[in-house]
C-alpha cells in the first residue's frame, strides 16, 4: 500500500545520532519494511533456486534421457522464473514506497524545525546548508532503507546458498564462506575513506550555494557597484576547490565501483574453476558444476547488494548526521520561557474554583486569563517599552522614531525590544524576557525592510503577515483608511467597530482590509500595474517588482498585521521622496493607538513621530520632536540631513544625563 503523503504527524524524531534517526526513520514504517525485507528475502533465495532445478534438469533428464523429467523440470524453471519476476516487481515497489515515505517524513521533520526556530536558522545556519540538507542530503539518506531490502535478502542468500553448497561439497562452501568476508576487508578501508572525504565534500557544497545564492540575491547592487567581477571570481575560486574535493570523492568512489564488479568475477572464476577440477575427478557431477556456476553467479547479486548498501551506509550516515544538527538546533527564547504546546494546556488547566470576570481592558481572548505560578503574563493593557541598554522608553500608543548614527546600533535595539537576543528589556514594567515567547512574537512586530517575500499571489503574501483573527481593531482600521480612499471607507464602515456587519467579515471585507492596507504603505499602484491585480502570482521574493514595489508590499504586510507594537526598521529606504512623505502621512492614521517605533534617519518619517530619540554610541543622548532636535542637536541634524558632519562631541556625550523617557 502506497504511504499516505504528506504526513498528518511526522512523529518526533530520534536526533541522537545519525544511524539512530536512520532507525526512527525505519520504526516509522514497520510493517511496510517488513514487506520489504520478506519480498527481498525471497526474491535473493529464489535466484538460488534455478541453479538447482537447471542442475535436476541436467542430471534427471538430459544425462538420464528422460523426456518426462526434463519436461517437468524445465516447466519448473520457466514457473520459477515468473514467481521472480512477480517477487522482484514487488520488492522494488514496496521498496520505492519505503524510501519515498522516508523522504517525505524527513522533509516534513524539517520544515517543521524550520518553522520552530525562526530567526535562529540564519544565525547559526548558511541558506546553502540549508538548501543542502533539504535537497540532497534527505534522498541520500532515504537510499539507506534499501539495507532494510535486499540488504537483509542478500544476508539471508549468502546462508541459504553457503548450506546449499556444504551439501555438495565442504571445501567449496568454505570457499565462499571465506570468500566474501575478503571481500568486505579489503573494500572497507575505502569505505572510510570516502566517508570522510563526502563529509568535506558536503560540507563546501554547502557553502558554495550559500555563495551562490548570495550572488544571485544581489547582482544588480553588484553591477550597480562594479562588483560582479570580483565576486565571480572568488565564486569560481571556491567552485575549483569544490571540483578538486569532487575529483577526491570520485576516485574512491571509482575504485569501490571498479572492485565491486572485478573482485566478486575473480571469486566467480575461482570457485568455478575449483568445481571443474572436482567434476573432473568425479567428486561432483557435471549437473552439480552447473549448479555450483549458478550459485556463485547468483551471489555476485547479493555481494553487490550488500557493497552498494555499505555505500550507502557510509554517505547516508553523513547526510544523516547533518539532518539530525540541524534538527538538534533549538529556538533562542532570548532568555525565556517558550509557552509550547504543553505548558498551554497546563496554563489552561490550571484555574483558580470560581472563574474571576474579566477586568475592562483584560488581555485579549487568544492570551490565556490564568497561568501556573511563576510565569507572568504579558501586560494585560498596551504598556510602555523600556532598554535599560540605550535608556529608551517608548509610551504605549505612541509613534516614537529612533534615529541612530549606527545602523548597527538600531538593529541591535530592535532585537532587544522584539527579544530576539537577551536583554533587559520590560514591558508595561514585566521583564520582557519572563514572558512566554508566543505571547511576545504574537504582539510584538519586528519588520525589516528587507524580510523574506514567499512565493503566491499578492492577496496571499499580504494575509501571511496576519497574526491572529482580530476582526475588530481591523475593522476600525479599514474605517479610518477607508474614509481617505472613498468607496473603501463605504465598504470597511459596513464591518464597522467589532468586525460584524451585514456582510461575511471573512469575504466582504478581505479586499477592503487588504486596500486599506496598501493605500498606507502607498502601494495601490503595485496592484494597479499587476496583470490580475491582487490575485496575480509572484515568484520567490517577489524579483519582478522593483526594490521599491517589494519594500511597500512588506510594509503593507507588517501592518496587516495588526501587531500591538510594530517595530519597523527603514521601511523606506529604496522609495522616492514624494512616495515616502504619503507613506509617513497615512502610516500615523494606520497606526494610530497603537506602539510603533520607526528606526530610521529618513527626515520626512521622522517629522511625523510624536516623538524622537537621538541614538548614538550606545545611548540615547537627545529626544524631543523632530523640529526641535534639527533646531539643538548639531549631531541630529548633520545625521539626518546626511551631511556628513558629525557635529559638536561635547553635544552627543552619552553621559550628559539625558535619560530618552519620550513622555
Amino acid at each position: 500500500m502506497p504511504p499516505q503523503i504528506p504526513h498528518p504527524d511526522p512523529g518526533v524524531p530520534d536526533t541522537r545520532g545519525p544511524l539512530r534517526y536512520i532507525w526512527w526513520l525505519v520504526r516509522c514504517q514497520p510493517w511496510r519494511v517488513l514487506r520489504g525485507s520478506l519480498f527481498g528475502t525471497a526474491w535473493m533465495i529464489g535466484l538460488s533456486v534455478r541453479p538447482y532445478l537447471i542442475s535436476r534438469a541436467v542430471d534427471d533428464g538430459l544425462r538420464a534421457g528422460d523426456d518426462a523429467a526434463l519436461l517437468l523440470w524445465v516447466a519448473a524453471i520457466v514457473l520459477a522464473g515468473v514467481l521472480l519476476a512477480w517477487l522482484g516487481i514487488m520488492r522494488h515497489r514496496t521498496m520505492t514506497f519505503v524510501r519515498e515515505d522516508a523522504t517525505a517524513r524527513s522533509a516534513a521533520v524539517l520544515l517543521r524545525q524550520l518553522a520552530r526556530i525562526g530567526a535562529v536558522l540564519p544565525r547559526r545556519l548558511a541558506a546553502g546548508e540549508v538548501a543542502t540538507v533539504g535537497g540532497s542530503d534527505i534522498s541520500h539518506t532515504s537510499q539507506v532503507l534499501t539495507l532494510t531490502g535486499p540488504g537483509v535478502g542478500a544476508i539471508v542468500a549468502y546462508a541459504v546458498i553457503a548450506v546449499v553448497l556444504w551439501s555438495v561439497s565442504p571445501l567449496l562452501a568454505v570457499c565462499v564462506l571465506l570468500g566474501v568476508p575478503a571481500i568486505a576487508l579489503v573494500v572497507g578501508p575505502l569505505l572510510r575513506r570516502l566517508e570522510r572525504a563526502e563529509s568535506v565534500y558536503r560540507q563546501q557544497q554547502g557553502e558554495l550555494t550559500t555563495q551562490a545564492g548570495d550572488i544571485v540575491a544581489g547582482l544588480r547592487v553588484l553591477a550597480g557597484v562594479g562588483g560582479r567581477g570580483l565576486f565571480a571570481r572568488r565564486y569560481a575560486t571556491g567552485s575549483r576547490r569544490l571540483l578538486a574535493e569532487g575529483y577526491r570523492v570520485g576516485a574512491v568512489n571509482s575504485w569501490i565501483d571498479a572492485l565491486t564488479v572485478a573482485i566478486p568475477g575473480l571469486f566467480l572464476a575461482a570457485v568455478v574453476w575449483l568445481a571443474a577440477r572436482m567434476a573432473v575427478t568425479g567428486d561432483i557431477t557435471i549437473g552439480q558444476l552447473v549448479a555450483v556456476y549458478g550459485y556463485v553467479a547468483t551471489l555476485i547479486v547479493p555481494v553487490w547488494f550488500l557493497l552498494e548498501g555499505s555505500y550507502q551506509l557510509i554517505r547516508g550516515r553523513v547526510t544523516a548526521g547533518r539532518i539530525a544538527a540541524l534538527l538538534n538546533l533549538l529556538p533562542d527564547d532570548a532568555g525565556g520561557p517558550r509557552q509550547s504546546a504543553e505548558p498551554r494546556r497546563a496554563a489552561e488547566a490550571w484555574r483558580p474554583a470560581e472563574p474571576a470576570a474579566r477586568p475592562v481592558g483584560g488581555p485579549p481572548a487568544a492570551v490565556p486569563a490564568a497561568r501556573p505560578p511563576g510565569i507572568p503574563a504579558a501586560p494585560a493593557r498596551p504598556g510602555d517599552l523600556h532598554d535599560p541598554a540605550t535608556g529608551l522608553t517608548v509610551p504605549a500608543g505612541r509613534l516614537v522614531g529612533v534615529a541612530a548614527a549606527d545602523p548597527g546600533e538600531a538593529d541591535a535595539l530592535a532585537d532587544r525590544l522584539g527579544r530576539y537576543v537577551p536583554g533587559d528589556v520590560t514591558w508595561g514594567g514585566v521583564p520582557l524576557a519572563a514572558i512566554p515567547l508566543d505571547d511576545v512574537r504574537a504582539r510584538i512586530l519586528v519588520a525589516d525592510h528587507d524580510s523574506y517575500l514567499f512565493a503566491g499571489t499578492l492577496r496571499d503574501i499580504l494575509r501571511s503577515g496576519r497574526v491572529g483573527d482580530q476582526a475588530g481593531r481591523v475593522g476600525d482600521w479599514a474605517a479610518r483608511a477607508g474614509e481617505r480612499a472613498g468607496k473603501v471607507g463605504d465598504r470597511a464602515r459596513r464591518v464597522g467597530g467589532d468586525g460584524r456587519g451585514d456582510e461575511h467579515p471573512a469575504h466582504a471585507d478581505d479586499d477592503a482590509r487588504l486596500t486599506a492596507g496598501l493605500r498606507a504603505a502607498s502601494a495601490e499602484e503595485v496592484v494597479d500595474a499587476l496583470p490580475d491585480g491582487l490575485d496575480t502570482p509572484l515568484g520567490t521574493r517577489a524579483r519582478t517588482l522593483s526594490g521599491g514595489q517589494r519594500q511597500r508590499v512588506r510594509l503593507a504586510r507588517a501592518l496587516l498585521a495588526e501587531p500591538e507594537v510594530l517595530i519597523l526598521i527603514d521601511p523606506t529606504s529604496a522609495v522616492d521622496a514624494h512616495t515616502e512623505a504619503r507613506i509617513a502621512e497615512r502610516l500615523r492614521a494606520a497606526r494610530a493607538g497603537r506602539t510603533t517605533i520607526l528606526l530610521t534617519t529618513s527626515p520626512l518619517l521622522l517629522g511625523h513621530a510624536d516623538t524622537v530619540a537621538h541614538l548614538r554610541a550606545g545611548r540615547i543622548v537627545a529626544t524631543g520632536i523632530h523640529a526641535e532636535l534639527l533646531g539643538r542637536d548639531r549631531g541630529y541634524r548633520a545625521l539626518v540631513a546626511r551631511d556628513g558632519d558629525d557635529g559638536d562631541d561635547a553635544d552627543l556625550d552619552p553621559s550628559a544625563g539625558v535619560e530618552g523617557v519620550l513622555r
